[in-house]
């Protein structure tokens, strides 16, 4: 596997055999976090290829010279099947890449600017302490114990209903699979490494479909508010008034939940983001936004201290990303809860209708209160492994918030990875259910994938520097399935539409700051030069070729007033048995059409104060 995977590698990249074969190395070492449908993917993608080039050139690939290399894989690319297996290693590959540059072998990306990271002591004395948290790691914990309630996830939802349960006077337990990371990691290690162990199944979740969606999904003490960007939009009152009179949510009514977000605001310490360091990237989305008449301004964020390191995706070296794990999570422990890390539940125990407590491993914890908040995914897999998903809506219902990505080519240096992460909001078509936001991230880590081959692609590389890259996010219909293995989402024709919508304009922002060409993300048309150009290749644009990623999973358990629609009740209850809630993004009863953090919070506190005083 190993010289076929250096091959293509080569091949791919436009690098030399022998680099290859590190960046093969690299990626055989990273890749030991992936799942193991995603391991022999690779390997078979490998083979594929090796098999395309004795079929096609005569020879082994890693027995031919680059250019017959190079021109076997392109025409693979022409061809659906070809393309898929050349898309499937391109984007591991790329992250691989960027951690053998990292060491220093010359592989990385970036051109004249660099890809590495920043260094521990440019960071170091700076980053803010991690805060005290009571944390006992599974194979300490007692075989049989109890508590008051147990809460299963110590993310967003989690930590808000833990904290309010403690400060109820409960005793509380608070079960997370992973482990705790600490900024001092996060100084330390290589951002790729540091991504592969931050993210569940190294970040390599898809939901199949037409086309599949990267769904990377944090897994650690602090959930994915270790590894989100920091935005904090407030759920728009569109979203709550549907909530509230479409599936019937109380809570949702703007002034009632208005204060709730406002407490969530308080323990987060969300305010606009400062420009001074906002970087290039963020400052050409405004200035296209300017020039356009479109409204734009700075994010708000949970990132106090933040000092542009663009390192938010793979846990912020400063501790200035306020994420749960720094406030609720302290809060909840200050007030009598115990963290266990490395306890995944194998089910939730019941008995005559109500919950008694939960398993995980050889260990059985007793607790007249379950909250379930393990995330769109997981909250469902575990429901089905509970027996406890016997209604037709769990699973069902789920919503990604899809994302794309264009970037745009400018004269000068961008070096979008210096600044913050995801810096601007341009909202001019967000009641259209376009929510454009200005990202960049380190590369080989960042959702925008560089169109080519081999030495185009290399080519591609090493200009990075002068890539500005935004992203925009659509509202979508629930077209997803989480299955007790397999996660499925069907994009809807609509939300197809708002996707080319979105493309056409994140171009027609960068062509207004000044890009000399877009690149489109789109395979028949990678560039345009013009805005006719641009509107020729999303009029003809193939979404199912889209590289599309999505960051915000909901509904797979939906709240709502109808027991016929809900498995989850409009106060958080679980239908079906007494003593248990769900306080996480698979409650939320739609697509919250922004960055959900705050709305996940919000309804969690809702959730966590009617647990405590049933």
């Amino acid at each position: 596997m190993t010289e076929r995977l250096a091959a293509a590698a080569a091949t791919l990249l436009g690098l030399e055999l022998d680099e290859g074969r590190r960046v093969a190395a690299e990626l055989t070492h990273l890749a030991a976090a992936f799942p193991l449908p995603a391991r022999l993917g690779l390997s078979a993608a490998g083979g594929g290829l090796d098999v395309a080039a004795r079929l096609l050139a005569g020879g082994a690939l890693a027995r031919l010279d680059q250019p017959t290399r190079e021109a076997v894989c392109t025409t693979l690319a022409h061809r659906p099947v070809g393309r898929a297996l050349v898309e499937a290693l391109k984007v591991p590959l790329l992250l691989a890449a960027a951690a053998a540059g990292d060491d220093g072998a010359g592989i990385g990306v970036g051109g004249a600017h660099g890809s590495r990271q920043s260094a521990p002591s440019a960071v170091g004395d700076l980053a803010a302490l991690d805060p005290e948290l009571t944390c006992v790691a599974a194979d300490d914990w007692p075989h049989r114990s109890r508590t008051d309630a147990v809460v299963i996830g110590s993310g967003a939802g989690g930590a808000m209903a833990a904290r309010e349960l403690a400060r109820a006077g409960l005793s509380v337990v608070v079960l997370e699979e992973g482990r705790r990371f600490t900024a001092d990691e996060f100084r330390r290690r290589r951002p790729a490494d540091r991504f592969v162990d931050l993210y569940r199944d190294g970040g390599a979740t898809m939901a199949l479909g037409n086309p599949p969606v990267l769904l990377p999904v944090g897994r650690g003490v602090g959930g994915t508010t270790l590894v989100n960007s920091g935005t904090c939009y407030r759920t728009p009152d569109r979203v709550l008034r549907r909530w509230r009179d479409v599936h019937g949510l109380a809570l949702a009514d703007p002034a009632e939940f208005g204060p709730l977000l406002d407490e969530v605001e308080h323990t987060l310490r969300v305010a606009p983001q400062p420009v001074d360091v906002l970087g290039r990237n963020g400052e050409l989305a405004l200035a296209g936004a300017a020039a356009l008449g479109w409204r734009a301004a700075p994010l708000r964020r949970n990132a106090p201290g933040c000092a542009g390191s663009c390192q938010c995706a793979v846990g912020c070296p400063r501790n200035a990303k306020n994420g749960v794990h720094l406030n609720a999570l302290p809060q909840a422990c200050a007030a009598g809860a115990v963290v266990v890390t490395g306890a995944r539940v194998d089910r939730v125990v019941t008995a005559r209708g109500r919950a008694v407590g939960v398993r995980f491993g050889r260990r059985l914890l007793a607790a007249p209160i379950v909250v379930l908040a393990a995330g769109a995914i997981e909250t469902p897999r575990l429901l089905f492994r509970s027996g406890l998903g016997r209604h037709p809506g769990t699973g069902r219902g789920l919503a990604v918030h899809p994302t794309v990505s264009v970037a745009g080519r400018f004269a000068e240096p961008v070096v979008a990875w210096r600044g913050v992460l995801q810096s601007v909001g341009v909202e001019e078509l967000h009641d259209d259910g376009v929510l454009i936001e200005a990202t960049a991230g380190p590369p080989g880590l960042v959702s925008f994938v560089p169109p080519g081959i081999g030495r185009a692609l290399r080519a591609e590389l090493a200009d990075a520097d002068r890539l500005a890259t935004v992203g925009a996010m659509i509202a979508d219909q629930p077209g997803g399935r989480v299955g007790a293995r397999l996660v499925r989402y069907r994009l809807a024709r609509t939300d197809a539409d708002r996707l080319r919508l979105a493309i056409a304009a994140i171009g027609r922002l960068l062509f207004a700051a000044g890009a000399q060409e877009v690149l489109t993300g789109l395979p028949h048309r990678p560039y345009a030069r013009d805005l006719a150009e641009l509107r020729a290749a999303v009029a003809t644009a193939d979404i199912r070729q889209l590289h599309v990623a999505a960051f915000h999973p909901t509904g797979s358990a939906a709240m709502g007033a109808d027991p016929q629609q809900a498995p989850v009740g409009p106060d958080g209850r679980l239908r079906g048995v007494d003593g248990v809630w769900v306080a996480d993004a698979s409650a939320l009863p739609s697509c919250p059409e922004v960055n959900p953090q705050l709305s996940i919070m919000a309804v969690a506190l809702a959730v966590g104060r009617a647990a405590a005083t049933t």
